[in-house]
């Protein structure tokens, strides 16, 4: 039988989302409930893959390194809880990629790597570039609301642990 993923955006999902960028460990400040919520999912047999758009690596705003000290951090904090961080470091102004949200290239790689059963997985995003990929490879989406008018989700929450409800525990 194949697996059962959730797949994550990271800012404004797992962590607090900075009009600058969450780059600095004493800036990446993860959001209350995320934790244990993330732990609910795995007790329930999912796998948990972050896909996140970090363009600020091609603008030249911060490295790989600093990136991956916040990754590194926020696995620690949460005890190791996901299998996988796929990220994309491209922006549009430098450089394209097909691995860039909308794109769906991440999810793809995450897919193929964990056998990955899209009918019985969910994207959890805060920005409609997040569902426009679940959408097209059949991923049930949840938005976290940040106040987007129209949305390909199938739900809109206000945060990760009611997302977690809800696939939890469906209407």
């Amino acid at each position: 039988m194949k697996n059962k993923c959730i797949f994550l955006d990271r800012d404004g999902v797992i962590n607090r989302d900075l009009a600058g960028y969450a780059y600095r460990l004493e800036d990446f400040e993860i959001l209350p409930g995320v934790a244990e919520a993330l732990w609910q999912l795995k007790q329930a047999g999912y796998l948990l893959v972050v896909v996140t758009n970090q363009s600020g690596i091609a603008q030249g705003i911060y490295t790989r390194e600093q990136m991956q000290l916040c990754h590194d951090y926020m696995q620690e904090q949460m005890g190791d809880v996901m299998d996988a961080i796929y990220y994309a470091p491209h922006h549009p102004s430098v450089t394209e990629s097909l691995t860039r949200k909308p794109d769906s290239l991440m999810f793809e790689k995450a897919i193929a790597k964990f056998d990955i059963d899209v009918r019985r997985s969910w994207m959890i995003g805060d920005k409609e570039r997040d569902m426009i990929p679940a959408v097209k490879l059949g991923i049930a989406s949840i938005l976290i609301d940040t106040g987007t008018p129209q949305t390909k989700a199938l739900h809109i929450v206000k945060d990760l642990p009611e997302a977690v409800r809800k696939i939890l525990k469906p209407d």
